[in-house]
This record gives structure tokens, C-alpha cells and sequence, in this order.
């Protein structure tokens, strides 16, 4: 089902109205950069309370886009041995029964294929990905969820906005199991990410919006990239997206929507400076409390917006008043920014 009452999502958070980044530097060997990969990272929880994933002397805080018990290419934050090769040792902790397989979180898998090798080359922000031989032995069910996931691992580094693939050294135009095509100019996130198609009729009218909905595994919540297909008459893609909340993901996709029916923009969303300003009716707030928005709202609202290129911060109104609380009670008046990592720790 795609609307769940917040008695029953007691989503974790993992923003708080505060920036976690630090500064960024460059790795040797033409690596990308990554947003201070030692630091702490903390997130508020329902309670008000706090926790941390550390990145101990010796690490680095890395997103992995990993496949989860429905088949979704989700990112889990996990500490990595410190490396010179960050972005080749993300791919590394992709290979199934590799490195990875003692960190992964219950109900997930890696998504490339046994005893796969693989080789980076970065240059002009384009990855080139060399595999072994090895990598054509997935499964076919698995394709799009391999371009999907190395994709995006890769282009969390702020050096790489597309990624290429070779395997032995020739490139691949095509995947070599179930013939995806792949754009020879290179992937980015714009092509999206678990795709849904559900509910749209004419795909060549369409354009594709990413956004967030929540899933559950063994009482724990995280949050899961799907990309919709919207209207190329939609007024814009903040607007858009907002809709695509509001509507919640398709009713057998095993995600919920933490937006009740009824939300609405009573404004065109504002742009500036890496801000967009945002003024919901009063539905936003649900029935619990008149100043409050919850964290399956908040949370969701704001990692799909930063999605959005050069949308940096989420500022909040509810009929033009900024007088409101996360769900630990803490001021919202300011804009809400996205934390470098999403879905931390193990379940």
C-alpha cells in the first residue's frame, strides 16, 4: 500500500536542520573527491535522541547502492578501509560474495557478479569502468539494477558525473546478458534510478523526476530512490515531484508515502541561490500537532528535492508562516539541508 498512518511509520530520520560537510579534497590518482570521508555523522531520531556512524581512524564514510529484499537499488552508508582508490573500492565492495559480504545489512545483496574484477579510469569527471570476463555471468533479472548501481555509487564522488563500461577492455554498447543499451556518450543520475513506469501511458511524453519513499525491513526504515515518469507538461520538476509524494509509489511496490492526501503548493516553488522555498497548506502537518511536520515527511521532501541540480536547501512555510518543528521538537524556520550519506549503519 502507498499511504501508511504515522502510528505505524515511525520513520528514522536522517536529517537535521544543520550541514554535516567539512571540505573536500582531492585524492591521489586522478581519484574523486569526497567530502571529508573521516567525519562524524549524526542523525535525530523520533525520540529526540541521537546516533552516530563513525568513520574511525582508518576509514571512509561510502555510499553503496545495494539491492534490498524487493529488488530496489538502495544506498547504505557503510565504513570502508581508507583508500587511495575510493571510488575503485566502491566498486570492489559491490562484487557479491567479495569484501562486502560481512557488512551487508540484513535483507540486502551485493549486485555484480562473483569473482568480477573491475579497473577505474577517471578523467573530464567520466568513469570508465573496465570489468573481467566475469561480470557477464548476472543475472538478466539483474541488469538495469547493475547500471543503475554503479551509476550512482560512483557519482556520489563529486568528480564523477558520468560513468562509462568496458569489459576486457572493449566497450560495451549493449549489457552482454539482456542487450540493455547504453548510451555511448556515458550514464548519469538524470536516467534515474529503479524506474517506475506504473500508471503512465504515453512514456515518450514524459520526463523523469526522482524521489523518496520509505521501506521497512524488520521494524527499520530506510529510504528508497525511485524514479517516476511526469508529464513533459508539468509546470516544473520541484512541483512535480511534490505531486509524486503526495500520490505515493504505485500500490504493489512494497514503499509508503508518509504524505496524506490532500497536501498542495499554494505557491509556485521559489528558486534561488541553491534554495527552494516551499508553502504547503496546513495538510502537511497531519492531525498531531499544528506546528509540526514528521519525519517521513521532512526527510523524504528533502533528499528528493536536493536531487534536483542546484537545489542545495529545502525552506518550509505552511500558509506562509515558518514557525515549525521537526519531530524532536527542533526549529525548522531555517532551510533544511541534506546530510552527505543516506540509510547509515547496519539493521
Amino acid at each position: 500500500m502507498s499511504k501508511t498512518p504515522r502510528a505505524v511509520i515511525a520513520a528514522a530520520a536522517v536529517l537535521t536542520t544543520s550541514v554535516y560537510l567539512s571540505g573536500c579534497g582531492l585524492f591521489s590518482n586522478k581519484e574523486p573527491e569526497k567530502i571529508d570521508p573521516h567525519q562524524n555523522v549524526s542523525y535525530s531520531l523520533k525520540d529526540g535522541t541521537k546516533t552516530a556512524v563513525n568513520a574511525k581512524k582508518g576509514q571512509v564514510l561510502t555510499e553503496l547502492y545495494l539491492i534490498d529484499k524487493n529488488g530496489y537499488v538502495v544506498p547504505q552508508t557503510l565504513a570502508l578501509p581508507d583508500s587511495k582508490s575510493v571510488a575503485k573500492q566502491a566498486l570492489e565492495y559491490l562484487v557479491q560474495d567479495g569484501p562486502v559480504s560481512n557488512l551487508l545489512p540484513n535483507g540486502f545483496r551485493a549486485v555484480l557478479p562473483a569473482n568480477t574484477q573491475v579497473n577505474l579510469a577517471v578523467k573530464d569527471k567520466v568513469a570508465t569502468v573496465n570489468f573481467s570476463k566475469d561480470f557477464k555471468s548476472y543475472n538478466a533479472a539483474d541488469e538495469q539494477k547493475i547500471l543503475d548501481s554503479v551509476t550512482w555509487t560512483l557519482t556520489q564522488f563529486n568528480s564523477i558525473k558520468k560513468v562509462k563500461f568496458k569489459m576486457n577492455g572493449v566497450a560495451l554498447k549493449d549489457m552482454p546478458v539482456n542487450g540493455t543499451p547504453i548510451n555511448a556518450e556515458g550514464l548519469t543520475r538524470a536516467m534515474g534510478i529503479n524506474t517506475d513506469t506504473d500508471r503512465v501511458t504515453d512514456i515518450t511524453n514524459t520526463h523523469p523526476v526522482t524521489v523518496y519513499y520509505l521501506a521497512q525491513n524488520n521494524k527499520k526504515e530506510y529510504y528508497v530512490p525511485v524514479t517516476k515518469r511526469v508529464s513533459n507538461k508539468a509546470e516544473n520538476d520541484v512541483k512535480a515531484a511534490v505531486e509524486e509524494l503526495v500520490k505515493g509509489p504505485s500500490p504493489n511496490s512494497n514503499l509508503v508515502s508518509g504524505f496524506m492526501d490532500g497536501v498542495v503548493l499554494l505557491n509556485q516553488p521559489e528558486i534561488k541561490n541553491g534554495k527552494v522555498k516551499l508553502n504547503f497548506n496546513k495538510e502537511i502537518l497531519g492531525s498531531l500537532d499544528k506546528k509540526m511536520i514528521s519525519n517521513e515527511v521532512l526527510n523524504p521532501l528533502v533528499l528528493t528535492l536536493t536531487e534536483q541540480k542546484g537545489i542545495k536547501r529545502v525552506e518550509i512555510e505552511v500558509n506562509g508562516s515558518t514557525k515549525l518543528v521537526s519531530e524532536n521538537g527542533k526549529s525548522i524556520s531555517e532551510p533544511v539541508t541534506r546530510p552527505e550519506n543516506v540509510n547509515t549503519g547496519s539493521f
